[in-house]
């Protein structure tokens, strides 16, 4: 496995390129950097590709509906171009909540803007003319004095186009057509029916196989020293993912609580989705287990970080997307380098794939780590 990490745009803007440039020292491979609602990445991805010398960038994600494709090609051109082939364009939909809230631009046919999205950027990344008849995009729009246009540099570098998906239809789009997937609310156990298959029938439909898609998966990673402090850890990120269950989307259109709910845990999902949005945010995050919590992040002890990490890539995750946690930069930098050091460890393992069951620490139940 590769190791990746995913920063914003932030107000602290000089701690978060220190992060960056001390985490290239430690030997990470890709950084990402996120839009949601926040600064926006092409920006940042520029800055950061003068500041370093050997990490690959990458946007996740550029929101689709917030650019034109054009738009989208010329950053992303200009991004690998001027890093010297050291980027990835990370696509995603987003959500109504943000992208009719927030942008004032309607959300509809997500799936076929972000098909139509992609071919226009890999014909405008050969430096052909750009023409393209679609049911979202026409260029040069019909009936005026457009003519097709090439834009004026060309990709001297090949762009891998991954995608940030949740629902079936966009998984299945994903294996059809893109380099690689950016997924989230990842539960390895449960990523076959929720995540894989429709992945695979996507890479099947397009004559791919799944060697051809790599898979990103990411999730928050810290160490716990002892057992009232793993306690704490998990007490401490409910909220968080209750959040994510409840609040991430509007009242009819959550994106996260979907793919949790296919992995599982339909009922409580659909419990502190309720119970969020209707204003009880305390209510939602007590209903959330600690079998979550151990199940969609990488903390734990180190044994258990390191037995989780084994699943993840026995699943067929290819990067490993940190995001370490941490209330100053050297503690984040800490939790981040014990864990590039893990999946080195691991991946000097030669031959050897186990199971959770087969490994020291956390086995699928809370009951068997001490104290919990």
């Amino acid at each position: 496995m590769r190791t990746a990490t995913t920063i914003e745009a932030t107000d602290d803007w000089p701690e978060t390129v220190s992060f960056v440039t001390e985490a290239e020292k430690l030997g990470l491979d890709i950084c990402y950097v996120a839009e949601a609602w926040g600064g926006e990445a092409p920006g940042a991805l520029g800055y950061l590709a003068a500041r370093t010398e050997r990490l690959v960038l990458g946007s996740a994600v550029i929101q689709l509906a917030t650019r034109t494709p054009v738009a989208i090609a010329r950053a992303a051109i200009t991004l690998s171009n001027m890093s010297e082939g050291r980027f990835i364009l990370g696509l995603g939909p987003s959500g109504p909540q943000v992208i009719e809230g927030l942008h004032g631009v309607p959300f509809a046919r997500p799936l076929s803007r972000m098909r139509e999205t992609v071919e226009i950027v890999r014909q405008a990344a050969t430096g052909e003319k750009i023409s393209y008849s679609g049911r979202e995009f026409q260029i040069p729009l019909p009936g005026g004095d457009g003519k097709p246009m090439r834009l004026s540099m060309r990709a001297e570098h090949d762009i891998p186009i991954y995608l940030a998906t949740l629902s079936p239809k966009m998984l299945h789009l994903t294996g059809e057509i893109a380099d690689g997937w950016l997924g989230t609310s990842f539960v390895p156990e449960g990523a076959k029916e929720a995540y894989f298959d429709h992945l695979d029938a996507g890479l099947a439909a397009a004559g791919r196989k799944r060697a051809d898609l790599t898979i990103c998966q990411g999730a928050e990673v810290a160490f716990a020293e002892d057992e009232d402090a793993l306690r704490a850890m998990v007490a401490g990120r409910k909220k968080e993912l209750a959040f994510s269950l409840g609040g991430m989307g509007s009242e009819k259109t959550n994106f996260y609580n979907n793919a949790y709910s296919r992995q599982g845990w339909a009922d409580i999902a659909a419990q502190v989705r309720e119970r969020w949005q209707s204003g009880d945010r305390d209510g939602a995050a007590g209903l959330v287990t600690d079998d979550m919590v151990l199940a969609t992040t990488l903390i734990g002890t180190e044994d258990m970080v390191r037995a989780r990490l084994r699943v993840w890539r026995d699943a067929g995750v290819d990067i490993v997307r940190f995001y370490p946690a941490g209330e100053t930069l050297d503690a984040k930098l800490t939790n981040l380098g014990r864990a590039i050091d893990l999946v080195r460890d691991i991946e000097r393992e030669p031959g050897r794939r186990l199971d959770s069951a087969g490994d020291p620490g956390w086995s699928g139940s809370s009951s068997e780590v001490p104290g919990l």
